[in-house]
């Protein structure tokens, strides 16, 4: 488990347990039970979260992601990584090399 809370596109991915996810009008809410948070994940945040049910290698969300929406992949990359961070720092995913 990586602790600076830094994603490459070599990390392996999954949703942690102990969240209990909704949709609200396209975008996905969660509700983290160990912490007691609420997050909204918004739309592509929710897209991403789908996708990480199974272990999902960074690199591979990235590339799903490119050929579904028009984005270049260098911002794909960034805004995944720090959106995964996020999600890392606050214990709602787990992450391996």
């Amino acid at each position: 488990m990586i602790k600076n809370h830094t994603i490459s596109k070599n990390h392996l991915v999954s949703q942690a347990e102990g969240n209990i996810v909704s949709d609200m009008d396209g975008e996905k809410v969660m509700l983290s039970i160990h912490n007691g948070k609420y997050y909204n994940l918004g739309e592509m945040g929710g897209e991403i979260w789908e996708r990480m049910k199974e272990p999902i290698i960074v690199q591979e969300l990235i590339t799903t992601l490119i050929s579904q929406y028009d984005v270049e992949q260098n911002e794909c990359e960034e805004q995944v990584t720090t959106f995964l961070g996020l999600l890392l720092e606050e214990g709602l995913m787990k992450a391996n090399l």
